[in-house]
Order: C-alpha cells, then structure tokens, then sequence
C-alpha cells in the first residue's frame, strides 16, 4: 500500500504558520516513505472565502520547498482538488445517510437553537447540544411526519442535515500515541453535515 497524504487548508486568508508546519510533516512523511502528498483546497466556508488566498497558499508552500504531488493547479488522477467542485459527491453520500436512518433533515431557527440551550442551561443538563436527547424535542424529520418535511423542503424553508448520532453507545479505537481511546455517544452532537446554504461542512 502506498502512503498517500494530503494538506487541506482553508483559503481564508494567507497562509498561517501552524499550517505550514502541519504541511512540512505531511511533505516529509510521504517524501519518507515514497509516498504522494496532495494540496486539497477546502473552500466549503463560502462566506470566509478570499479570492486571492488559494494562489498566496500554493505559491507559499512553493517557497518553502513543499512541494506536492498532487493539486488544483498540477492536477492527478484523484481529482478535483476543490473540495466546492466536489459538492455533489458529498450530497450523494448525505442523502445515501439519510436514507439509512443515519442523518435527518432539521429545520430549526437560529432562535430556536438558542432557545435549547438555554433550556438545557436551567435543567442543570450536563451538556448543551443539539444531541441524540435533545432531538426529540425540535422540528426534524425525526419528529414531523413525512408530509411536513416533504412540504417544508418543497416551499425552501431552510433546513440542515445533522448527523443521527445513536444514544447510549461506546465508541472505541486504538490511537497509536494514546491507546485505546474510549467516548460515549452521550457526549457527542448531531454536527451538521450539510449547512442552511447548502454547503457541506469542512469535517
């Protein structure tokens, strides 16, 4: 197997530090091992986007000597290298999710949201999240029938697709520096895998 890495920065702006080091390690690791390092744009963030940042970001590492394999300006056999121009892709697999019961629609406000936490806050609930025991309680397509949510997306209202983040569950694995790292499902949030402009969101 072939080592294959990649360094995707968010094109917000010039190129920060902490990011040319997180590229000099990838560079290195596949250098290392004969590998292909690959510069994968993330300009999912539409509103934070800067026109000129992706030219300042290549050109910098360019000048720093890292040097990839693989890009949106060099091209490769795995593109695009946008992760914009990879939209439908990640829409696929969203709706692939939501049909497996594993992501749902939600349509709640802004104001409703702040309204949970603040709930949530006088309950003395040992967590603030939009979770797998907070859902049952908002306008979701776990809670509105079919006909509702069917409407709701037909007429543009907005909505978002959350992750179903199952309750009461154990996550494990093994971290290489770490050990066995072991979460509940209880401490984790239905994150949004699709925001209100239809746009996926980076993780």
């Amino acid at each position: 197997m072939s080592v294959r890495v990649r360094f995707a920065p968010s094109p917000t702006g010039p190129l920060h530090l902490g990011g040319v080091r997180t590229a000099l390690y990838n560079f290195l690791f596949a250098h290392n091992h004969g590998g292909t390092f690959i510069l994968r744009i993330e300009d999912t963030d539409q509103n934070r986007h800067v026109p000129w940042a992706e030219e300042y970001i290549s050109e910098a590492l360019k000048w720093c000597g890292i040097i990839y394999n693989e890009g949106p300006d060099v091209g490769g056999q795995f593109g695009p290298y946008r992760q914009s121009e990879r939209k439908h892709i990640y829409a696929d697999f969203a709706e692939q999710l939501i049909k497996s019961e594993n992501a749902y629609y939600a349509f709640d406000t802004a104001e409703e949201i702040d309204a949970l936490r603040e709930e949530l806050k006088a309950s003395d609930s040992l967590t603030l999240q939009y979770d797998s025991h907070a859902r049952g309680r908002m306008k979701n397509s776990l809670t509105l029938n079919t006909e509702e949510v069917i409407a709701r997306i037909s007429r543009g209202d907005p909505y978002v697709i959350r992750i179903k983040i199952p309750a009461d569950e154990e996550v494990f694995f093994n971290d290489l520096i770490r050990g066995e790292v072991r979460v509940s499902t209880n401490q984790l949030d239905d994150k949004v895998l699709f925001k209100s402009d239809g746009w996926p969101t980076y993780h």
